[in-house]
């Protein structure tokens, strides 16, 4: 009596089984077809052909390594620098116990900047502590010429270094044009203008393009460090000049408000191109871009509050300034394994490029208050 059943289902899962083979065996042909024309070629053409197909795979296996291996991540790196102990401003005597501490040779030793610092340190994570992967040879050939960031998959870390990248630059602006100079009568500080242009170096330049060989990405930026490392060393020495000026302030924090307003543009952009949730391909590049320019920020202005402890303590400003610190880091919590992009109303698929837009405007709407602080 049940035979008929039995058979029925017998023949839907036969059915399924050759099904699935058909689609392992078209997946599998074009390399059975590769692998015969490989075995009845000469040893030299398969010697040749055996050493490109390695160092293909060398290529590309290193490049999964460094895509998933982000070495020297902690939202909490600002801790390290203990700015609460700091409090002597950059350039001016360090005084200890109401002496002033001097090398040696009777020299003064100063103060250095601390967002010339973190500045530093954050390029160094990029290109030291991790490989610059958006200048990778595999980075640029991309998925089988698919470039990664319209694919799932090996793109974040990307992303995220290039969100770091774009608050350096920025930040770098403000070191050559206000910071490292005495209004706008002195002149430019050569350590900080190089900095500046090394720093707005092709974020994906390897050692040789169309045009023949060229400075890697990664070697530029190093020398980015060295610039800054220099102005550091000055400021040390009393050489250099850090103006740290209630206007000076606000314009450091008109360019951080200005960067935070484009990328959640850029957000809400996104939100309204797709709603594919878990399925949009480009939700993580823009999610990990604005989590590195708030990575980068959290550090920076940190350095700032060291920087400016003057300005603080003249203009009341410690309160909203650690409010916003604060909200930096809660935003830094958000690490999510898949980056979604559903819609607003969705109770299936999240939208994560919505949750971080709201942590950019509540830092926007602080910076805002801040400036408004400033100018009274």
């Amino acid at each position: 009596m049940l035979d008929p059943v039995v058979n029925f289902f017998e023949n839907i899962f036969e059915m399924v089984g050759r099904g699935i083979g058909l689609v392992i065996a078209a997946i599998l042909w074009p390399f059975v077809q590769v692998g015969k024309w490989y075995t009845k070629r000469g040893w030299i053409i398969r010697g040749v052909l055996g050493v490109t197909l390695l160092g293909w795979l060398v290529m590309y296996g290193s490049f999964f390594w460094q895509t998933q291996r982000w070495t020297g991540f902690s939202p909490d790196y600002v801790a390290a620098y203990k700015f609460d102990e700091i409090t002597t401003e950059p350039g001016e005597p360090i005084v200890v116990n109401g002496v002033v501490n001097d090398n040696e040779d009777g020299s003064a030793v100063c103060g250095p900047s601390y967002i010339v610092a973190v500045t530093q340190d954050l390029i160094d994570f990029n290109v030291n502590q991790n490989t610059w992967t958006p200048s990778m040879l595999a980075s640029k050939l991309g998925f089988f010429g698919i470039a990664w960031k319209n694919t799932p998959y090996f793109d974040n870390k990307a992303a995220f270094q290039r969100g770091i990248n774009e608050a350096a630059r920025r930040v770098s602006r403000q070191f050559v044009d206000t910071l490292g100079r005495v209004r706008g009568t002195s002149r430019i500080d050569i350590n900080l203008q190089k900095a500046r242009e090394q720093l707005n170096y092709s974020e994906d330049a390897w050692y040789l393009s169309l045009k023949g060989p060229q400075i890697s990405t990664p070697s530029k930026y190093r020398e980015a460090i060295e610039s800054l490392g220099k102005f550091n060393e000055s400021l040390v020495k009393c050489e250099a000049q850090f103006d740290a000026r209630a206007d000076n302030l606000q314009k450091f924090l008109d360019e951080i408000a200005s960067a935070i307003g484009s990328t959640s543009d850029i957000l809400r952009g996104r939100m309204e191109e797709s709603d594919a949730g878990w399925f949009d391909t480009r939700a993580d590049d823009r999610f990990w871009f604005a989590y590195g320019q708030l990575y980068a920020y959290y550090g920076m202005m940190s350095g700032a509050s060291s920087d400016f402890k003057s300005v603080f303590n003249d203009r009341s400003l410690t309160k909203v300034w650690e409010r916003s610190e604060d909200q930096l880091r809660s935003a830094l919590n958000i690490q999510p394994v898949i980056i979604s992009n559903g819609g607003e109303s969705s109770w299936i698929m999240p939208s994560h490029l919505a949750t971080m837009g709201f942590y950019l405007l509540r830092v926007r709407a602080n910076l805002t208050e801040m400036r408004d602080v400033l100018r009274n």
